[in-house]
């Protein structure tokens, strides 16, 4: 236990000696309306304390659960188990006949905090069934929305996506008509808002944060799901674009809820890191990717991207590896489009296609668009590797809809990027001028600056697009048309035309001089390829 929690815990006995119960709970409910959490769960314990020491089990038993969740909410797992294996224990004394709200809360919680629930929901779906029949039978309880949450995430896991979010929707009703307590309603908020935000389904993540945000806003400014909400909205910003408010604004709700909410500041402070990393700034980037591991939240795929922007793409490719290890299929899928990047910089087929597949099963069983252009992104980017470019141009410019649909900026960027490689191989050269133009201009308003140098003519000498400086540094290595043509994974005479490109820009005839002309301007022979 933390020294600042002991120091509260001695200070909620001395003070507790001294009031009544119904004081004593309502510094506990003050303290946590006001996101201090250490003070919160301190008297709280004393609450228990109190209620368990006057036979009063059931209301003992509920306190513990509320300790079970502000523990677990705010990062510490264990502690959160612990006053959860506690209320158990507490209402083995007290039949379900006598206390069945308190046994549904139990019921809710342990289904809640099961790390086997993800992988086989019909735990979960069996727990919604038992709250549905408690529920019924007490309407005014929270125990409908209960069996509502576990039904719908049960469905989202078994791929029942549209099923599962109908009946979340429906939970939310009884939240909105105030018959869940608001420490319950915040953490039910933050399950469906994160639920989106992992099936990359931005709308809905939108709909379910202006909900979060009307229910919290009117409640108090001090409130701790002030913080929570800012936190939710930051992240929609900056898939938006909005990367100044971000980078001004997410460090200081993110450190706020450090003490209460441990779990959304770490996912704060990995978007902080995205930020960061793609801006540029690789060691701010680092500092907030540490900081979100130290709160328990992986910062993958950006710490491997981090790695990747670094030119250590084989380590990279182990963290992502490492990433996707022992993980279910949707905390699996955020990583993969980025193993496919990651893939075709070192040339692991393994490791491309696999993760172009699982993408796209994943994507085809949940059925959510940001899912679904994720996979038509990875494989578009697999069919240009391959040289099938009109299965490269078409899966990008699904992903290109869907991306402008979700209003995910920087995704659009990429994907014009990747068209311009694409249609510049099939000889289009003013269309994939025009997708590299767009791309370079939202990277410009986003002031994603590692992008702007890689794409601006005016940073290579001659003015040599990327690809042409591809062809031309493998010119300086000695390679022949032939292993040119191998090497990119394009047709020999797609080299031919790169080539006359490159002898015209830069003013020479001959694969010699365009040698000479490379190394006088710092061109060599290792490539750097764009992604």
């Amino acid at each position: 236990m933390t020294e600042p929690f002991e120091s509260a815990r001695a200070s909620a006995r001395e003070r507790g000696s001294a009031l009544g119960l119904v004081e004593l709970r309502g510094l506990a409910d003050a303290a946590w309306w006001e996101g201090d959490g250490t003070t919160s769960m301190a008297l709280g314990e004393e609450v228990y304390r109190r209620l368990h020491g006057e036979g009063r089990l059931e209301e003992a038993a509920r306190q513990a659960l509320d300790l079970a969740l502000e523990w677990v909410t705010r990062g510490d797992v264990t502690i959160g188990e612990a006053w959860l294996a506690r209320a158990s224990r507490v209402l083995d004394g007290v039949g379900t006949a006598d206390a069945p709200v308190a046994h549904g809360f139990l019921r809710f919680v342990e289904t809640s905090f099961d790390p086997d629930v993800d992988a086989d929901p019909r735990a979960a779906a069996e727990a919604a069934n038992e709250l549905a029949a408690l529920g019924r039978s007490h309407p005014e309880s929270p125990l409908l929305c209960f069996s509502g949450v576990l039904e719908g995430l049960a469905a989202v896991r078994d791929g029942r996506t549209a099923d599962g979010f109908r009946a979340l929707d429906d939970a939310m009703l009884e939240v909105l008509a105030g018959r869940v307590p608001p420490k319950w309603s915040g953490d039910i908020y933050c399950t469906v808002i994160n639920l989106a935000h992992v099936l990359a389904d931005w709308g809905r993540m939108r709909d379910w944060t202006d909900a979060l945000d009307r229910w919290a806003s009117p409640l108090s400014r001090t409130f701790m799901y002030s913080p929570v909400t800012r936190v939710h909205r930051l992240q929609l910003i900056a898939a938006e674009g909005g990367w100044d408010e971000v980078l001004e604004e997410m460090e200081n709700p993110s450190a706020a809820l450090v003490g209460s909410h441990g779990w959304l500041a770490g996912e704060g402070y990995r978007e902080l890191g995205d930020v960061l990393r793609l801006r540029g700034r690789r060691e701010e980037a680092s500092v907030a990717y540490r900081r979100a591991r130290e709160l328990g939240v992986d910062p993958q795929p950006g710490e491997a991207l981090l790695a990747h922007a670094a030119g250590s793409s084989s380590e990279a490719a182990n963290m992502i590896r490492a990433a996707m290890e022992g993980q279910g299929r949707l905390d699996r899928a955020r990583v993969l489009l980025s193993a496919v990047e990651v893939g075709l910089a070192i040339g692991d087929a393994d490791l491309v296609v696999g993760s172009a597949a699982e993408l796209r099963a994943t994507a085809t069983l949940y059925g959510t668009p940001g899912l679904a252009a994720w996979a038509d992104h990875a494989d578009g980017l697999l069919a240009l590797a391959d040289g099938r470019l009109s299965d490269a141009i078409a899966s990008l410019k699904s992903a290109l809809r869907t991306y402008r649909g979700q209003r995910l900026r920087y995704a659009v960027a990429r994907v014009h990027e990747d068209l311009a490689s694409a249609r510049r191989e099939t000889g289009e050269d003013a269309a994939a001028d025009a997708d590299a133009a767009t791309a370079l201009s939202i990277y410009r308003d986003l002031g994603a600056e590692p992008d702007v140098a890689r794409l601006s003519p005016a940073t290579r000498p001659g003015g040599l697009t990327a690809r042409e400086e591809e062809v031309l540094r493998l010119v300086v290595r000695g390679s022949s048309n032939r292993e040119i043509a191998a090497e990119l994974v394009i047709s020999d005479k797609t080299v031919s035309r790169h080539l006359a490109n490159v002898f015209v820009k830069i003013g020479v005839g001959s694969r010699t001089a365009a040698v000479a002309w490379a190394h006088a301007n710092g061109i060599h022979d290792s490539l750097q390829r764009p992604h």
